[in-house]
């Protein structure tokens, strides 16, 4: 956290995340699908921070990507599942660098986030005791034409695939210099 207190820029680039998101730059999709951004931030970050930190900043991050797209699910539990287990891996010798190791991290974070997210969907799916007064989706709606268990399913699996390609494509071209500059900057780096 004394990264973000020391270079304000730091900061700056944790806001850009969803300004990026909301601007959705077409020409860094595929098949229509954009990368996942918070992944693709906060990975380096848990690789240099910290535990602590990365899991303050993985709440914060997933709050402002809830306030972007307001449902019943959220990306708070996949970005601190996320968190957690990046953040030990600072202590790694010799550290997680190469632009290889950086894109397999973020090609499996981005299916534990989005898993995260269907799994959520998938509970609040379900009928139990507290029913539709959790705010969960309306079966009524789900039972309409066009909302067959089918398309949900493609549609969700074509999300996760493209999704989790595409962001696995761009961490070895985003994480390392961020990787690089944040240990830079870091006081308590040793590398």
């Amino acid at each position: 956290m004394e990264l973000l207190e020391r270079q304000p820029w730091f900061a700056v680039s944790f806001l850009a995340v969803p300004l990026v998101v909301l601007a959705a730059p077409s020409w860094l999709s595929l098949a229509g699908v954009p990368p996942c951004w918070p992944v693709l931030w906060l990975l380096p970050w848990a690789l240099v921070d910290g535990r602590r930190s990365a899991l303050l900043l993985a709440a914060v991050l997933g709050i402002l990507m809830d306030a972007l797209h307001p449902s019943s699910v959220s990306w708070i539990p996949g970005l601190l599942l996320l968190a957690w287990w990046w953040a030990p891996l600072r202590s790694r010798r010799p550290p997680i660098e190469r632009p290889f190791s950086l894109g397999l991290l973020a090609l499996v974070g981005t299916v534990v986030a989005n898993g995260s997210l269907m799994l959520q969907w998938l509970a609040w799916g379900w009928r139990f005791p507290f029913g539709r007064a959790m705010g969960g989706p309306d079966p009524a709606e789900l039972a309409q034409p066009g909302w067959a268990w089918q398309d949900l399913s493609t549609t969700g699996l074509h999300v996760l695939l493209a999704q989790t390609l595409v962001t696995a494509l761009l961490a070895p071209l985003i994480c390392p210099p961020l990787l690089k500059l944040w240990r830079r900057a870091h006081p308590s780096w040793r590398g």
